[in-house]
């Protein structure tokens, strides 16, 4: 199956690194133009550099704080005033880990914003083109916590099952413009988040951090860490036309992690 994105225009968000990164290099390499989206500058101009460049492809990005709603709001309104997209990957860095306990509505209402506002902003004026055309691709990055919590994520938990019941709706109500919408349920993948995190658990349980990842591939059916590399495959496929009848799902690629059905 050859999976070709030639002429279609891509916007990825938090694409300087990890999943979303992987996520922008594998849509250039189908052929699509890709819009960067991220806080750090360096990291976007260096990926910009490496993406595939064939047939009259044109990369960009656009430099935002996706914890700064009203300046976001701003900056990518001005992006869709001259320009449109046919795939959209709504993608931010994560909030602050930390229990329920650790956590108070300050916390929560900044999670919101930085989760679900932003998506939903994003997605509102990438459709009015979609729906013209009568075809798009609404690609959500959320987490396998949205079916089994984790105790740390309290956050991450609570504001991505949202994003993922948001998703299910709008997917029933653009299906007849031939938008679909999906969202992907994230599980362990080799990044900085994950570094981070579980540099973090390590320091609060004192043990070394490599106990930590051990114990965390023992969970996973394949005894491994995921690449960010397969996490692109998958919104590859959910991008092209080979997935037109997929839509109003939430897709696991977590190599085997969750238990649930």
């Amino acid at each position: 199956m050859n999976i070709s994105l030639k002429g279609k225009k891509a916007l990825v968000g938090g694409s300087s690194d990890g999943i979303g990164k992987a996520i922008a290099i594998q849509l250039a390499e189908c052929g699509a133009s890709v819009t960067l989206v991220s806080r750090s500058e360096d990291k976007l101009k260096k990926l910009l550099e490496e993406l595939a460049n064939t047939n009259g492809q044109k990369h960009q990005y656009i430099l935002v704080d996706y914890t700064n709603f009203d300046d976001y709001k701003t900056k990518i309104s001005s992006f869709f005033k001259t320009n449109s997209i046919d795939i959209l990957v709504n993608n931010t860095q994560g909030p602050a880990a930390g229990n329920t306990l650790e956590k108070n509505t300050e916390d929560y209402q900044a999670a919101f914003d930085l989760l679900f506002k932003n998506t939903v902003f994003t997605t509102e004026l990438a459709l009015e083109t979609m729906i013209k055309k009568k075809w798009g691709r609404i690609i959500n990055v959320a987490s396998v916590s949205v079916k089994e919590p984790l105790s740390y994520l309290a956050l991450s938990n609570t504001i991505r099952a949202a994003v993922v019941t948001w998703g299910k709706s709008l997917a029933g109500d653009v299906g007849p413009y031939q938008i679909t919408v999906n969202s992907v349920l994230t599980g362990f993948f080799d990044t900085n988040r994950i570094a981070q995190l579980n540099a973090s658990k390590a320091k609060q349980l004192q043990v070394p951090e490599a106990q930590v990842r051990h114990e965390m591939e023992e969970k996973v059916a394949l005894k491994r860490i995921g690449k960010p590399e397969e996490y692109g495959y998958l919104v590859a496929f959910l991008a092209s036309d080979n997935a037109a009848y997929i839509t109003g799902t939430s897709i696991p690629i977590d190599g085997g992690l969750l238990k649930t059905l």
